[in-house]
């Protein structure tokens, strides 16, 4: 097979691009059948990779609009067992990356070895689990998710020591989540002095695994600061509030044109 068949999409795309633009959006919101067409639309759109959130009731990394929009996705009928329903056709409009991001409950509930089997069958690159501990994963899950070909994506933040970001990069891959912040996701606009001494200090480090920073990315400004840093950005909060004003096919790609430039 064909090396390039055989590698994840995540690995693919940081070996061929730079200023990397992570779009996330949350599964059946603002409708209950707008993923595919979301995913389709951040695609033609210029996105470079795709991050589907799974709702869950509480949401503990997520500020009040991915709340809202993970609230409206469950009422909309939005679960697990939708989503894999929806993502059936993910490959029919879809090349880029794709990564799910969730919380561990809902994943247990629904078996961790079920969602994995899934991830693969529908093509799903990676997974972020912000609450699943390091350690729970590498003696229970590890071996599942490579036997599936799926990324497991770790988070740090400004508090995480040198000696836990040099274990999570050598126990991961695709690429570690920078958190900007110790905040919820949307809570902070703009990039403030001591983000970018603790983005000199990830850099510094020499990582083996890229990073994406996430959380207060919401402009072509921030963007393109923290892409000096990293191998590019997550933007999510941002994106959800353009979908509360305009969910069009022409308001998103006039969103994604505008941060990109």
């Amino acid at each position: 097979m064909d090396e390039l068949v055989m590698m994840n999409r995540i690995d693919q795309t940081f070996k061929e691009k730079k200023d990397i633009l992570n779009v996330y959006f949350t599964a059946g919101y603002p409708n209950l059948d707008d993923t595919i067409r979301m995913a389709s639309v951040l695609e033609k759109a210029g996105a470079d990779m795709l991050e589907i959130g799974m709702p869950f009731s509480d949401p503990v990394a997520d500020g009040p609009t991915i709340q809202d929009s993970s609230q409206k996705a469950l009422e909309n009928g939005m679960t697990i067992v939708k989503l894999f329903e929806q993502l059936v056709t993910l490959r029919d409009h879809v090349s880029i990356p794709v990564l799910l991001m969730g919380y561990v409950n809902p994943i247990i509930q629904f078996g961790m070895d079920r969602f994995c089997d899934k991830c693969a069958e529908v093509g799903v690159d990676g997974v972020i689990i912000p609450d699943l501990p390091m350690q729970e994963y590498l003696e229970f899950y590890r071996e599942t998710f490579k036997e599936k070909g799926i990324h497991n994506i770790f988070l740090i933040s400004p508090n995480t020591s040198e000696e836990r970001i040099r274990l999570i990069d050598k126990e991961s891959n695709g690429f570690i989540y920078v958190v900007s912040s110790s905040s919820i996701t949307g809570a902070k606009k703009g990039i403030q002095k001591g983000q970018l001494e603790y983005y000199q200090r990830i850099q510094s480090m020499n990582l083996k695994n890229p990073q994406l920073i996430g959380f207060g990315i919401s402009n072509k400004e921030t963007f393109d600061t923290v892409c000096i840093y990293s191998n590019g950005a997550i933007i999510g909060s941002a994106f959800i509030r353009q979908l509360n004003e305009d969910a069009s096919e022409e308001a998103v790609v006039e969103f994604v044109k505008e941060i990109k430039g």
